[in-house]
């Protein structure tokens, strides 16, 4: 697959929660093909803090309005920078990078549980509409502290089934993703999370005691997004392999949890 570094036009910027913005970003041509779990590295311009480039989740890519989304989470310096952005900035991304999630080949029909914990909802969004597309249903269950870091459920809603929990119990079932009722009301075909490792692995652990295969992608420190710098290193049964060209999504059982 080709990969692109290209100046983005900012087409809009909207601001989700206190510190949560969706940027759309769009081009003169058609974005290329773009699969969910890809990500794209961004460089941050007028942060003299911020040297690499910060590697963000795919939020969507809507071919009617040749947008690609990102879902920032303005949590350090370059982030932050990047929630200030303006409609019609630019912003430099080098895309598509890394390998999207798979699922069973046949989507019709089947029932895939959606698994995201705070920014990590992000590639949620647009796998869950790949699944729909294909005849699946996706059931998102989606974690967050409180209601109002819940991000994104308008979306959600529009392509599957969604459940919620918060830990202050403000939306959905309190507690954790792992601890909602409907992983025991239900029997799924396939399970992918995306977000903290510790919830991701309570996921794999869920997964495995239902005989269910699951695919994780992982959130480690990518900073080239190319396999240079080596920091994104993960151990798995085939040795250590570099997240950002090998992963960022893998196969729970591969994975050296």
């Amino acid at each position: 697959m080709n990969k692109y570094c290209r100046d983005l036009r900012v087409n809009s910027v909207e601001r989700l929660s206190e510190k949560h913005v969706l940027l759309k970003l769009t081009q003169d041509e058609p974005f290329p093909e773009m699969l969910p779990g890809q990500f794209v590295e961004v460089r941050v311009d007028h942060s003299p803090t911020t040297f690499l480039r910060r590697p963000i989740s795919v939020n969507l890519v809507d071919t009617s309005t040749n947008e690609m989304w990102l879902l920032v989470a303005a949590v350090g310096d370059g982030t932050k920078e990047m929630a200030q952005l303006k409609s019609g900035d630019t912003l430099n991304c080098l895309y598509p990078l890394g390998r999207g999630f798979t699922g069973p080949k046949q989507l019709h029909g089947k029932k895939v549980l959606l698994v995201g914990g705070g920014v990590g909802v992000a590639p949620m969004l647009f796998q869950g509409q790949r699944i729909y597309e294909d005849g699946g249903t996706p059931y998102f269950l989606l974690g967050a502290r409180k209601a109002e870091d819940l991000l994104e459920l308008d979306y959600f809603n529009k392509v599957g089934k969604v459940f919620v929990t918060t830990e202050d119990a403000s939306a959905g079932e309190k507690g954790f993703v792992t601890n909602h009722s409907i992983l025991q009301q239900e029997q799924f075909d396939f399970v992918q999370t995306c977000g903290p490792k510790p919830m991701m692995v309570s996921v794999a652990r869920y997964a495995h005691e239902k005989g269910i295969e699951c695919e994780a992608s992982l959130e480690n420190l990518m900073a080239c997004g190319i396999g240079a710098c080596l920091c994104c290193v993960e151990k798995t049964d085939e040795g250590n392999l570099c997240v950002c060209t090998e992963g960022p999504v893998f196969n729970t059982k591969n994975l050296l949890w």
